[in-house]
């Protein structure tokens, strides 16, 4: 049986909330994304700390929200975490927001989470929109395991060595990345995972929102040549083996369709009969005829 509805959720109607610190879900983009439990956070807490007082001003405003602000980012966290801390003990209610999604997914709010869990202050999360997931339902990979790995290091040799700690973890890879190292942590991972599928996602939930599909060193090739692609960008890349999994049925279908069709005709057909990467195919079908 689900949670018993008290009278307020019941009714759909705001009441006092109860004191503590509120991880609040924003969106990602699209401003509708905000859920009517969010708003009512925004509006009934005794203070709002944001990422960005610039960026949550303009989201209170949409929704008609007047609310004090405060700054809690990476540049002040550590003097501003003490004063947040003891308003909770006061039995403040705190709203914590990032500029987009679901705060302390690569932002300075765990370290105040944590600080309240310490202290046995209560901390309530306002689930929303987070990049992560969003990725994930667009991507097509499997979903039943994944592993989020934020961002990645500026430098290439920092990146592939950071690459090669995850190589084995079985599960899908979740990666953030900027534009303008898109084409480059691409083809490090197509040296460092080898053959695997990926989606690049960007401009999640927007107006020119991409979900772009294939081989790791075919995206590589893709956004090298086309260059940065504009907006934010979310990086899925499949579990180890999920291509090389299904190379037997390739070579069995290969060598059959090898035997009466053309090496490009038999590489379209395998491709397109098993969904399988037609880079990958080609390759097998390739080897198979130096081997002959």
């Amino acid at each position: 049986m689900g949670r018993k509805l008290t009278g307020s959720d019941a009714a759909g109607k705001s009441s006092d909330l109860a004191p503590g610190l509120y991880v609040t879900a924003t969106p990602i983009g699209n401003a509708s994304d905000i859920t009517l439990r969010a708003l009512r956070i925004l509006k009934d807490c005794d203070l709002i700390a944001a990422e960005d007082t610039r960026v949550t001003a303009k989201l209170l405003s949409m929704h008609g929200i007047e609310k004090g602000l405060t700054a809690y980012n990476d540049h002040n966290a550590a003097r501003e975490r003490p004063k947040l801390i003891a308003r909770l003990r006061f039995g403040a209610t705190i709203a914590l927001v990032s500029d987009a999604g679901t705060p302390l997914i690569s932002d300075p709010g765990f370290k105040l989470v944590r600080e309240a869990v310490q202290e046995g202050l209560p901390v309530h999360a306002i689930p929303g929109p987070s990049a992560v997931m969003t990725a994930l339902a667009l991507a097509g990979l499997p979903t039943d395991r994944f592993f989020f790995a934020g961002f990645l290091a500026h430098r290439s040799g920092e990146r592939k060595t950071a690459l090669a700690a995850i190589k084995d973890v079985r599960a899908t890879l979740v990666f953030f990345e900027s534009a303008q190292r898109l084409a480059e942590s691409l083809a490090d991972m197509a040296e460092v995972f080898g053959i695997r599928t990926a989606c690049v996602a960007r401009e999640l939930t927007k107006l020119h929102e991409e979900a772009r599909r294939g081989l790791l060193h075919d995206l590589a090739a893709h956004y090298e040549k086309s260059g940065p692609p504009k907006g934010e960008v979310t990086l899925v890349v499949s579990p180890p083996h999920e291509v090389a999994a299904d190379m037997g049925r390739v070579d069995r279908a290969l060598d059959r369709a090898l035997e009466f069709m053309p090496l490009r005709a038999a590489v379209d057909l395998v491709a397109e009969m098993l969904e399988a990467p037609r880079r990958a195919v080609y390759e097998r079908a390739l080897a198979k005829k130096g081997d002959a």
